[in-house]
């Protein structure tokens, strides 16, 4: 399951994708405009900076921006850092497998299922880039704006 954690920072980084290349946005600006609260942002936006998503710069002139193309940033990838593995029970994860204590994992019916929600969740996180979902987003908003016009 997606923390608040993972979908704040989520919700960061499309509004970071959807400024101009190279232009800085304020924590507090991506907090209001996202309804995140701003202390818990300042720590995510923390920990995608140290993995290489986003890019910040201190004083007045300072804030965030992303660290490289929207389209080369994945969201599995950013899911991973900020919420860990994308299986929902350990012995089903690929990055931190631990095996279970209390049954048998080659004829354990819940890992076998568990190990295809976890590759079917891969397939699509994998597969899907922050521009997608970015653009996802502005395909919606745009369908909404021209039902209101109808």
């Amino acid at each position: 399951m997606l923390t608040k954690k993972g979908k704040y920072g989520l919700k960061a980084l499309v509004h970071l994708a959807r400024l101009p290349v190279g232009q800085l946005a304020f924590v507090g600006d991506i907090a209001t405009g996202n309804n995140i609260p701003k202390k818990f942002l300042d720590a995510i936006l923390g920990e995608l900076r140290n993995a290489g998503f986003v890019q910040s710069r201190k004083g007045k002139e300072g804030g965030y921006r992303l660290a490289r193309p929207a389209d080369e940033i994945k969201i599995g990838h950013v899911v991973r850092v900020l919420d860990g593995p994308l299986a929902p029970i350990p012995c089903a994860s690929r990055t931190r497998y631990q095996r279970c204590e209390d049954c048998n994992e080659a004829t354990c019916q819940v890992r076998h299922l568990m190990l295809e929600v976890r590759q079917a969740i891969a397939e699509v996180l994998d597969q899907r880039s922050l521009a997608e979902m970015r653009d996802i987003a502005s395909d919606e908003d745009l369908s909404v704006a021209l039902e209101i016009q109808a």
